[in-house]
């Protein structure tokens, strides 16, 4: 089976990538990072026998869900496995936020990934086989200022993965939505030091882990995965947090002091 990762180039992408590959799948790897992600296709065709092909692309635009299916289409490509990991992240107040930005996420987040969907899974439902895996967030059920716009952008994944799933059950076609909580990737901007020890205390998740987990859920056509216990325990607790606290912790914080 062929399968397409976006955001391939680095962190979960890269590991979801390697993990197909050490499954036997060839592979099409989307990025707008170039050079990292032709190093991640030699890596990977230097340790398995897999064809990966790397794709630069820049998918927070408009066009780009079109683009993607229709290279796919013309080089006569059949995509099994949909992977959607592609992500941006920043946390700063709205008002602080340039309209770029905003527009960038909500593009890539959910525009694109829902086109992708709908172009890919079309083919799967008429061929009644095929795995979707779209990466969302336990921000999903979060309410917290500076993160407006990618907890609601990850909320809608969520639940449209999840109603997704239902429709394309009865075509034997697997969507499966992931939803961690911190991982260890340099997405976040933290030091090494900060993101070790995030590591050791269970806190945080290393990428390649995920991965596999992920994917083993996604090949059983899981329709939600939580990984990490703490996440799954401290899930209640983001729906309980009170109105003053959070005004408490946003009074300490720089962006919304300015």
């Amino acid at each position: 089976m062929l399968a397409l990762v976006t955001g391939a180039s680095s962190g979960i992408g890269a590991q979801y990538a390697i993990e197909l590959a050490r499954r036997g799948h060839d592979l099409i790897l989307v990025s707008n990072q170039g050079k990292e992600l032709d190093e991640v296709v030699r890596r990977i065709m230097a340790q398995y026998p897999v064809q990966a092909e790397a794709l630069c692309m820049d998918l927070a635009r408009g066009e780009a869900a079109d683009e993607l299916y229709e290279h796919c289409r013309e080089a006569g490509k059949q995509v099994d496995i949909l992977v959607n990991d592609a992500g941006i992240f920043f946390f700063d107040s709205l008002m602080h936020t340039e309209m770029g930005r905003i527009e960038a996420m909500i593009q890539l987040h959910v525009v694109t990934l829902c086109k992708l969907c709908r172009l890919f899974g079309e083919g799967m439902k008429r061929r009644k086989s095929g795995y979707i895996l779209n990466m969302s967030s336990i921000s999903a059920w979060m309410t917290f200022p500076g993160f407006s716009v990618y907890e609601s952008s990850k909320a809608m994944i969520r639940t449209f993965s999840v109603s997704l799933s239902y429709e394309l059950e009865l075509f034997n076609v697997g969507v499966t939505v992931v939803c961690p909580g911190a991982v260890d990737t340099a997405l976040y901007n933290l030091d090494e030091k900060t993101r070790r020890l995030l590591v050791a205390l269970g806190i945080s998740i290393p990428p390649e882990k995920l991965a596999k987990k992920a994917i083993a859920k996604m090949f059983k056509k899981r329709r939600q995965y939580i990984p990490g216990l703490l996440n799954r325990l401290f899930l209640p607790l983001c729906r309980l947090l009170p109105d003053f606290l959070i005004l408490l912790i946003m009074k300490k914080i720089d962006c919304f002091k300015k």
